[in-house]
């Protein structure tokens, strides 16, 4: 698969996810398997204003390539000249563009998931990203629509080509079903359909290595995304590494293995963030992906998700009984958050004109990540 001149072969990428998809997690994923590894969602305007939390954000391996950043934005001159610092300054190789999140903190301002009913605002936004973009290729990660009521997706499909973009990706999912219910992978059948032209990625339930080759046996798409399939797990791209070789061979850790991978995990993010409180407390989110499906009593969980420092949490996880074996199908299904909600949050009359240009007051998040 190509995204403009970057080959990206398994064609895979690692979805960008606020509060994981940071240097320390895309290196253990990294280390398992080839594809494409976004990084957490960076906000345009704290990049265009220079908010020292989002440039530090902006931080890649020195082995790191192709650098992937995924971008947040609802005004068209704010995105592009995000996009301009990035091409201009060489911070990354592909700029993805955010039109996927369903959190009320983004939709209710007109951002993400709410974003692509706004026809000709999304159009003026993907006309300034490309626009400033030099040589880079820019991309958009978007879903179906608001609600079944309220589908977008073949029409900013449409539009993204129109305006020159290196691909789309579809979350099969409304934003109203947040990760709620099943992924409607017909959605990605279709979109494929409508736009020949550029590679279609696929999003949604990919929680093993076959359900990728699935996914694009059964919708023609030209690569998958994978997100909370891989939370606790980053050797899922070693798996499909494996499976689009034409291999059959899957990881299958032990508890001890998986111990020492949440070790070095919690090391990195602690070299990253240049704190040892900073990075053990950013790791105890992971401890329960990490567990998943193993016989670990509540006290243990518990203790591994308080410890304080490195010395603590390495000690905890020594008292794991380190032989216990893949739990298999128990630890290979869904992880993360799955409830839809009621509604979705968005701006007062969003709905009245799909075709209005306003970009609502207030909509540029001023901090990055989600």
């Amino acid at each position: 698969m190509k995204i403009g001149a970057i080959e990206v072969w398994p064609p895979v990428v690692l979805a960008p996810m606020a509060g994981v998809t940071n240097a320390p997690f895309r290196t253990l994923c990294r280390e398992q398997g080839g594809g494409l590894y976004v990084s957490e969602m960076i906000t345009s305007r704290a990049l265009v204003e220079r908010n020292p939390k989002t440039l530090a954000m902006i931080r890649f391996e020195p082995g790191e390539k192709p650098r992937s950043v995924q971008l947040y934005g609802v005004d068209p001159e704010v995105v592009g000249g995000a996009v301009k610092v990035i091409a201009a300054e060489g911070l990354a190789d592909h700029v993805d563009l955010n039109f996927g999140c369903p959190v009320p903190k983004v939709t209710r301002r007109g951002g993400g998931s709410a974003l692509p009913y706004k026809r000709d605002l999304l159009r003026r936004i993907l006309r300034a990203a490309v626009a400033n973009a030099g040589a880079l290729p820019v991309t958009m990660k978007m879903r179906k629509g608001i609600d079944d009521d309220h589908l977008t997706y073949l029409d900013a499909g449409r539009i993204a080509v129109e305006e020159g973009l290196s691909a789309v990706a579809l979350h099969a999912r409304t934003a109203v079903q947040h990760y709620g219910g099943t992924a409607d992978w017909d959605a990605i059948a279709r979109l494929k359909d409508a736009v020949p032209e550029i590679p279609v990625l696929g999003n949604g339930d990919i929680w093993a290595a076959g359900d990728a080759l699935r996914m694009m046996e059964r919708t023609g798409c030209d690569g998958v995304v994978v997100g909370r399939g891989c939370l606790g797990r980053p050797w899922l791209f070693r798996d499909l590494d494996s499976a689009f070789e034409g291999g059959s061979e899957r990881v299958r850790p032990t508890l001890g293995e998986v111990g020492a991978t949440m070790m070095r995990h919690a090391e990195l993010l602690v070299e990253c963030f240049g704190s040892e409180t900073h990075g053990v407390l950013d790791f105890r989110k992971h401890v329960g992906w990490y567990l998943k499906g193993f016989t670990v009593g509540a006290g243990s969980r518990r203790d591994l998700a308080t410890a304080g420092s490195l010395a603590e949490l390495g000690e905890r996880i020594a008292c794991l009984p380190a032989g216990q074996p893949w739990p298999g199908e128990a630890a290979d299904g869904p992880r993360g958050k799955s409830n839809a909600r009621e509604r979705v949050h968005l701006p007062e009359h969003w709905l009245d004109d799909p075709y209005d240009v306003a970009v609502p007051e207030g909509a540029e998040l001023d901090s990055s990540g989600g």
